[in-house]
């Protein structure tokens, strides 16, 4: 130890002193630097404590909305940030989804539409690269807050990749220490690594349960559809179409005979009712161009993109829209057309992978279950062609005798007054007579819609609407109907029955229905009368718009009017009228 000189003290005798300043300053510096540099490492341990924490938490769970959240919660915690929001990107590099974390429900409400991307937002979009501020405001790429919005100082944005591609942004304002420092920004880094792998095992997880789902809807329908007596084939598919794929509108589209003019034929979903028997050009509409590729079709949002007319718009403001061809051995069956409405997520690629895989099994089970239907209709047509001969060549030609004879009878006896009587029995056997020509072409049906008469595709939509209106109605011909009718409209007369008995199903409650179609040289006239409610609130029901507009293409009309006296005792009835003209 070194010593100085003192003074001499009573006895005579000089004192030293220890020099005990300048060992043991530096000895409290050295005690001093490793105290702080222990409590650096305990900081560093307790945020990495942090990050292993908030790493478990979002790898917790496969649902992706809670992943997306509990991203945004465990970053908050970790740099104790006050408020933290997610942007999901959209293709188009806007913002599709923000999740927000701090503010609560009232607030966000007062603050009104989400940011789109704008500002600082959209600078962490374009550079993809973390941004740190210590005042947002002072950055001359901040736009400002708006109405109601909460005060933010300090900013953190940091990007997250899934599979090297941006994702979305991890947006961290208010640091409860005044900003955010270079380890803040690391370890949030650090977090949005973790953040992308949980991202992508999230959606595997659900592609993979949405596969599953798919798949299964396909046996179903495959079943369904090879069952007797199933669900109808059409509606099957739109339903669970539209229930897997999450969508609000699901419509089943077919061509017209004349290859020009496509033709809702089953709807489900929203305002379903509206679309079904609704019929518009093929060219320059979105489900024209999946039938002339035979692709599958995509939209983003049909508001936006006007390429294509969507049919869908008409009566819904439809966003997001697949078409999915129904592909058949030799032709195109129809396709699926599956919207959401606008706001709502569009379908993605795997989406639209899926849902054609489906519709490729789906048009596979049709034609199964078309084959099986021939097969078992042929079956049949040997007998059906024996009683129609036998009623047609001796039980006709024997009431026509009968008649005849009956008919002489009364003519000679023309002042007897039993003479109105045996009249009055030549028109019931007349009367008997066309009926059983009714019966003859019901039981002789033909194998397929293109080989139809006119008679046979009528009596077909009877039947296909037979189960809906929970009775058989009574089905009148007048005239030489196949012979008269030209094939071009075939089409359009079986749709308005279609339509107008389902109207009747819907609306009318009726317990009877009597169907008539004659024709002349000079118009085919299609007349349907109920015994139901009456006419209602006609002016909301876009299927009678649609047949007016059926009968006004031929400059036809359509006519709507209470049944004749006598005609519904349990309420007014209706009589339907659809004429068109031939010359």
């Amino acid at each position: 130890m070194g010593t100085v000189d003192g003074q001499p003290d009573s006895a005579g005798e000089v004192t030293s002193f220890e020099f005990v300043d300048g060992p043991r300053l530096e000895l409290d510096q050295l005690l001093g630097q490793l105290v702080n540099r222990a409590e650096d490492v305990m900081a560093a341990q307790g945020r990495l404590r942090g990050l292993l924490s908030a790493n478990r938490v979002i790898i917790s769970e496969l649902d992706l909305p809670s992943v997306l959240r509990h991203i945004v919660e465990a970053a908050c915690q970790l740099v104790r940030a006050r408020y933290g929001a997610l942007g999901v990107l959209a293709p188009d590099g806007s913002l599709e989804e923000f999740i927000t974390v701090g503010i609560d429900a009232p607030a966000t409400q007062l603050i009104g539409e989400l940011p789109s991307g704008k500002g600082l937002l959209g600078a962490v979009i374009d550079d993809a690269s973390p941004i740190r501020l210590a005042v947002m405001s002072a950055d001359n790429r901040s736009v400002g807050f708006p109405a109601h919005h909460p005060p933010m100082t300090s900013f953190l944005g940091v990007p997250i990749r899934v599979r090297d591609v941006v994702f979305g942004n991890l947006y961290l304002t208010e640091a409860a220490s005044g900003q955010f420092s270079v380890e803040d920004e690391e370890l949030v880094t650090a977090l949005a690594a973790t953040a992308g792998i949980t991202i992508e095992n999230a959606r595997l997880f659900e592609q993979s349960h949405r596969k599953q789902d798919w798949l299964h809807a396909s046996t179903q329908i495959t079943r369904q559809l090879l069952t007797p007596g199933g669900e109808e084939p059409l509606a099957l598919i739109a339903s669970r179409t539209r229930e897997i794929a999450d969508a609000d509108i699901v419509t089943v589209v077919l061509p017209t005979s004349a290859g020009d003019r496509l033709m809702i034929e089953v709807a489900s979903g929203e305002r379903a009712e509206e679309f079904v028997g609704f019929s518009y050009p093929v060219q320059n509409t979105l489900v024209g161009a999946a039938f002339v590729s035979g692709q599958p079709v995509l939209m983003n949002d049909a508001t936006v993109d006007t390429t294509y007319t969507v049919h869908l718009a008409e009566s819904l403001t439809i966003g997001p829209v697949m078409v999915l061809p129904l592909v058949g051995a030799q032709r195109m069956r129809g396709a699926l057309v599956v919207g959401r409405l606008h706001g709502r997520h569009r379908f993605d690629d795997a989406d639209l992978d899926m849902a054609t895989t489906f519709a490729n099994q789906a048009a596979l089970a049709l034609e199964m279950a078309d084959a099986r239907a021939d097969q078992q209709r042929m079956v049949l047509l040997e007998d059906r062609d024996r009683i129609a001969r036998d009623l047609h060549d001796h039980v006709i030609q024997r009431l026509f005798a009968a008649g005849l004879g009956v008919q002489s009878v009364a003519t000679a006896l023309a002042d007897d007054p039993h003479s109105e009587r045996l009249s009055g029995v030549v028109s019931e056997v007349d009367d008997t007579i066309r009926q059983i020509r009714t019966s003859i072409f019901q039981l002789r049906g033909q194998l397929g819609p293109e080989m139809a008469s006119v008679r046979s595709r009528l009596l077909a939509v009877v039947a296909e609407v037979t189960p809906v209106l929970g009775f058989e109605p009574h089905v009148r011909f007048d005239g030489p109907i196949d012979s008269l009718v030209p094939e071009a409209i075939v089409d359009d007369i079986a749709a308005v029955v279609r339509e107008a008995l389902t109207n009747v199903a819907r609306h009318a409650h009726a317990t009877d229905v009597e169907v008539e179609l004659s024709g002349s040289q000079t118009r085919v006239t299609i007349r349907i009368v109920d015994n139901g409610v009456g006419l209602g609130d006609t002016d909301r029901r876009s299927g009678l718009a649609n047949l007016r507009s059926r009968a006004e293409q031929y400059n036809g009309a359509l006519l709507l009017e209470p049944a004749p006296p006598g005609r519904a005792p349990t309420g007014t009835g209706t009589s339907l009228t659809w004429t068109i003209p031939l010359s």
